[in-house]
């Protein structure tokens, strides 16, 4: 490539009597392409090659050395320059801004094509995926032709409640009138009044309700229809609904941009992976095992509201931003401000990033402890951390969680101590806090690491674990990681990182040169990834529902089997294109099997037994009767017909958590007076009973009636109270509606 000349022969001053003139060092006569003269202990850039700075090579950026400017006649003519007038001055600035401006165009020419390449791929990774998490919903529920009405009752349980205030917002006469409803919320745990911005990380549901304010009011100005509207004739004696398309419609918008959201998250992994391996071949691995494993990386395209679906495309850009942090020499303010504002938009929308973002801190803190890197930008790191939980803690309106988390207690004392009394010092931190401010918001996390462990059990524990996706890993998780060959591919690339770090620290500790260390494995990102892999594999083997950050990981951890780094002397043998398509072959055989059984899932979302009960509930109730039931249900209720209830699926609060015992005790062995009064207490009018609770088991154990038997057992032994309501309710209830899932029973007072 050729590369443009710099500047055009620039004006020297006027000589003196007997003075020749001098060129700058590395000038030639006849190229005309000097450099002007530069100012003692500063280097100039020295073009394409010099703006190179902060590229990932071997060892990350490396500055080219700095060496002393020597005072002499060139200096002399620029200062007698600069004594002459303005204009000579203005003369001498613009020269400058010339060489710069021209060195960077000469970057751009040499560099900047491969650039764009990437974004461009990236780009289509992005659309590829967006239209593949499209496609599986739409097929799955056939979602644009349902009524309102099934499209809310399509966001069952957390997501129902989740898009409550998306709608609250929306249908509120301003913008601002509907912050305010959410803010003094009294529908959600009646009779309280709550700020559900503080509780249930909300943001994200605040800003789509602005953007489909923003958009509606701009078309209606516009005089453009958003939505198409046609009536949907059900059949099976069903009564036609009316169904609307288009992205004037709430639940559509709503879904679209959660859609596009997670298209620009592939985007990022190809990214991610391509600045991790140096190689836009190992963006290509990355996306390919991350669609091969699909089922295994998200589940986005069956629950889009759920927080994850918001939060966890900010930590992959987090974790990209914190990889170049690492790779870097000298971090620079920028990308700590970078790495401080994806922090900031991945604790917003969901509550368990802190446990995720403690696993990141202990991860460095090893990578510290093992050299690496040093502790000063270990400190800048925590820093960016600092700031992002202070900034968090105040836009949520003082979230006791993130106060008192594991997360800001191991930032803390991370900050002041090092060692092995870290560990000791976190858990210390984290019970001391908790007790100052009398916080117990997030015990039940602790109770489910017992239950793994010792088999504690008590109500709250039994009604996480005996949910499948808080169960420990399935068996079979394993088998089809290895299936995709995913899995060995990621073994032989962590057993070489494993092999060349211990290495290295062997070498560290021995009595070589400074230079001779750095030019061992000092790959501290890459360290710190494996690290990330092994305490990710830890959190998906205790809980399942966490292989949603092992699998992406481990898709970008294949990513370094493209790396010259850990694979430079293969290279030498084979080409890694060949190497990397035939990877690639072989993981497609079970890859596109897995792809095709995605694209075969057919449906249409239908529960007629849930919307007679909501129908028959905006008809025969009044507004502000009081309802209480099993938490996914009550979403519902409050979701399609905005009366008040007393529970719901949000289960990280300690008073919701006892709300709910009590709600839930209508499936014990006590007696129906007693369960009558504290439903009383709770200001309950109605009560919806489901039988399929009272009698389906999940697992030996896990039953409601079982699971009351642990926490209540002076009643074991007696027939479970909801199996007598199913038969009669009285005296102490009366049944007012019925149907094959729901049984409505109205609360008598005393």
């Amino acid at each position: 490539m050729v590369v443009p000349t710099r500047g055009r022969n620039k004006e020297s001053p006027p000589l003196k009597p007997g003075q020749q003139q001098h060129q700058s060092p590395g000038t030639s006569p006849r190229s005309g392409r000097g450099r002007p003269p530069h100012s003692p202990g500063r280097q100039v850039p020295g073009g394409a090659r010099a703006m190179r700075k902060g590229g990932g090579g071997r060892r990350g950026a490396r500055s080219d050395p700095q060496r002393p400017c020597r005072e002499g006649p060139a200096a002399e003519g620029e200062r007698d320059a600069l004594g002459r007038g303005p204009l000579r001055l203005l003369r001498v600035c613009r020269d400058r801004l010339r060489v710069f401006v021209d060195d960077r165009k000469a970057f751009i020419i040499k560099s900047d094509s491969k650039m764009w390449l990437t974004f461009l791929l990236a780009a289509f990774a992005g659309v590829l995926h967006w239209c593949h998490i499209t496609t599986l919903f739409e097929n799955d529920r056939h979602f644009s032709h349902l009524s309102t009405l099934e499209r809310e009752m399509a966001f069952r349980t957390e997501m129902g409640l989740y898009y409550s205030y998306f709608k609250i917002i929306i249908e509120a006469p301003s913008f601002w009138n509907g912050v305010w409803a959410i803010m003094n919320d009294r529908l959600t745990e009646y009779p309280l009044v709550i700020n559900t911005l503080q509780r249930f990380n909300l943001y994200p549901e605040v800003v789509l309700a602005s953007w489909y304010r923003i958009y509606t009011a701009i078309m209606d100005f516009l005089g453009v229809p958003t939505k198409t509207c046609w009536t949907v004739n059900r059949g099976k004696g069903l009564s036609p609904v009316e169904s609307c398309e288009g992205l004037g419609d709430p639940a559509s918008f709503y879904v679209a941009v959660i859609f596009l959201l997670n298209g620009l998250m592939m985007s990022l992994f190809f990214i991610y992976g391509t600045y991790l391996s140096g190689s836009r071949l190992g963006g290509l691995v990355t996306v390919m095992c991350f669609f091969f494993n699909h089922g295994e990386c998200t589940r986005v395209m069956w629950t889009p509201p759920l927080r994850e679906s918001f939060s966890y495309p900010f930590l992959v850009l987090q974790m990209l931003l914190l990889t170049y942090i690492l790779r870097i020499p000298n971090i620079n303010t920028g990308s700590l401000i970078a790495l401080c504002v994806s922090n900031i938009f991945f604790m917003l929308p969901w509550q368990f990033a802190q446990f995720v973002l403690l696993t990141q801190i202990a991860s460095l803190f090893a990578v510290c402890i093992m050299g690496y890197i040093d502790s000063g930008k270990l400190q800048k790191i925590l820093s960016a951390h600092m700031v992002s939980l202070v900034v968090c803690f105040i836009l949520m309106f003082g979230n006791s969680m993130l106060l008192t988390s594991y997360y800001a207690a191991s930032l803390v004392v991370i900050w002041v101590i090092e060692g092995c009394a870290w560990l000791f010092g976190t858990v210390t931190l984290k019970y001391l806090t908790s007790l100052a401010f009398g916080i117990a918001d997030d015990a039940h996390i602790g109770n489910i690491l017992k239950s793994k462990f010792i088999g504690y059990k008590d109500f709250d524990t039994l009604m996480y674990t005996c949910a499948a996706e808080f169960d420990f890993m399935e068996k079979e998780t394993p088998v089809r990681y290895t299936k995709t060959l995913l899995l060995p591919v990621v073994l032989v690339v962590f057993g070489v990182i494993i092999k060349r770090a211990i290495k290295y620290l062997m070498w560290a500790l021995s009595q070589a040169g400074q230079y001779e260390r750095e030019e061992r494995f000092n790959h501290g990102e890459l360290v710190y990834h494996a690290l990330q892999l092994l305490a990710y594999s830890v959190l998906a083997i205790l809980i399942m529902r966490l292989k949603l950050f092992l699998t992406p990981h481990l898709c970008v951890m294949a990513s370094l089997v493209c790396s010259k780094q850990l694979f430079g002397w293969l290279f030498c043998k084979i080409q890694p294109k060949t190497l990397v398509f035939a990877i690639l072959a072989l993981m497609a055989i079970e890859g596109s099997a897995n792809l095709q059984t995605q694209w075969n899932i057919m449906g249409e979302f239908s529960n007629l037994p849930q919307e007679e009960l909501l129908e028959w509930i905006k008809v025969n109730t009044r507004q502000d009767a009081v309802f209480a039931g099993a938490m996914p249900t009550m979403a519902s209720v409050k979701l399609s017909t905005l009366h008040p209830i007393v529970n719901h699926p949000h289960y990280e609060d300690a008073g919701l958590r006892a709300r709910t015992k009590v709600v839930y005790s209508m499936y014990s062995r006590k007696p129906a007076k007693e369960v009558r009064r504290e439903l009383i207490k709770l200001g309950v009018n109605y009560y919806i009973l489901e039988e399929s609770l009272c009698v389906s088991r999940k697992k030996p154990g896990c039953s409601m009636p079982e699971i009351w038997d642990v926490e209540d057992p002076d009643n074991s032994g007696r027939i479970p109270l909801c199996t007598l309501m199913s038969k009669d309710s009285r005296p102490y209830f009366i049944t007012v509606f019925e149907n094959s899932n729901y049984r409505v029973l109205k609360v008598l007072k005393e």
